[in-house]
């Protein structure tokens, strides 16, 4: 019985040649090799900046170094919400704010610049009207426009707002717009036949088109928000990560700008690796 259970399995069983079993251990041992290279390589760089930060901290003793950094950390995220005052809160606050401010300024550039992007591209016109302006205004250093916002709104709150959306709303708006003028000509010549409404013509062949040049702008406009929300922050006051990097600095309380420097990296990170996963998702359903 064993003996015939034996020869119909090996009947049964499809052999392949021996090249095509040596061809699929070859790509089983590259795509191990890969992944051990991906995850090794990532942990070695860690380790040599950590190294690199060790050295440095053990020759200048007013740097804190990672063991130093790392217990201030632990004591920091402790009680990460609490509130002793109006300027004296907890890192979660701190970083709460911060993401408040961005999200207002993003949101209102967003709802400013995409509209006026697709504008731009769809009538020359306007888009030679605007081009000056854009040109003129959008290499100005986001911090120059703080003393107009303060002298505007009378505020540090709308003012840091006001920062955050006139910095953000030039990458929304010229990558809205190149999205727009690279929609083939043929697809708009075919609409002037049909007849078809701009609305139509909105929904069923701009947008469609524009949707990766548009997510690319809200990604690049939502890390600069980010990186000016700091700078901000720390010239108007309040509650919010730029003003507590700046508060440190005052106390002399270098440890927590280096666990600031890593928090807003890692938020900003996270920000953009959201924003990366939502255009992968839209661009594969367009296409």
């Amino acid at each position: 019985m064993t003996a015939l259970t034996t020869e119909v399995e090996k009947t049964a069983a499809p052999l392949l040649p021996s090249y095509k079993v040596r061809l699929v251990a070859r790509l089983k041992a590259i795509a191990w090799g890969t992944l051990v290279v991906r995850t090794i390589a990532p942990l070695l760089g860690l380790t040599c900046f950590i190294l690199l930060w060790a050295a440095i901290s053990h020759y200048r003793k007013d740097l804190p170094g990672p063991a130093e950094t790392w217990a201030a950390a632990q004591l920091l995220f402790a009680d990460p919400f609490y509130v002793n005052g109006p300027n004296d809160q907890g890192i979660g606050w701190n970083i709460l704010r911060s993401l408040g401010r961005v999200g207002t300024g993003f949101g209102m550039a967003a709802l400013i610049g995409i509209p006026l992007g697709f504008m731009l591209g769809r009538f020359r016109f306007l888009n030679d009207m605007f081009a000056p302006i854009i040109s003129l205004l959008r290499p100005v250093s986001p911090l120059a426009w703080l003393p107009i916002g303060l002298l505007v709104f009378k505020a540090a709150e709308p003012a840091s707002i006001w920062v955050i959306f006139i910095s953000s709303i030039w990458p929304i708006i010229i990558n809205t717009a190149v999205g727009v003028s690279q929609v083939p000509q043929d697809y708009l010549n075919v609409a002037r036949v049909l007849n078809l409404s701009e609305w139509k013509i909105f929904t069923k062949i701009l947008f469609p088109s524009v949707l990766p040049y548009l997510l690319t702008g809200i990604r690049l406009s939502i890390g600069v928000a980010w990186l000016v929300i700091v700078a901000a922050e720390m010239l108007t006051g309040g509650v919010g990560l730029g003003f507590w990097v700046w508060d440190e600095w005052n106390n002399l309380n270098v440890a927590h700008i280096i666990i600031a420097i890593f928090v807003v990296g890692l938020v900003g990170l996270l920000l953009e690796q959201m924003l990366i996963q939502v255009a992968r998702r839209f661009t594969y359903e367009a296409s």
